[in-house]
């Protein structure tokens, strides 16, 4: 039998913002309540080669509230993720906050 090794994939470097230190984002989003909907936004972090920290999702009728928290991208392209976000049909509000200190004492501030 072949020898195994486990390889933890590296970030993805950011290419725009190469300084920039990875930094805590919180993803606000409002979306219909599609049946897809929360596997094509979180697809978006995927092809970014990321794995959020937290994902919570709840169901109010016709929309689903998402928050997301992540840690491993830069704020810029945290905001490029947004955008991306708010591309998505389903999406029809979004907020990207940096997660400050003062909030989450586990967090790091980004800006």
């Amino acid at each position: 039998m072949p020898h195994l090794e486990v390889i933890t994939p590296s970030p993805r470097p950011d290419v725009w913002a190469s300084n920039a230190a990875p930094c805590q984002v919180l993803f606000r989003i409002q979306a219909e309540a599609d049946a897809d909907v929360l596997c094509r936004v979180l697809n978006l972090f995927a092809l970014q080669q990321l794995i959020p920290q937290q994902v919570q999702a709840l169901r109010d009728g016709d929309t689903l509230n998402i928050e997301i928290r992540s840690h491993e991208q830069s704020w810029h392209r945290a905001q490029i993720i947004g955008e991306k976000l708010r591309n998505l049909i389903s999406v029809f509000d979004l907020q990207v906050q940096p997660v400050t200190a003062a909030k989450d004492p586990a967090m790091q501030a980004c800006g």
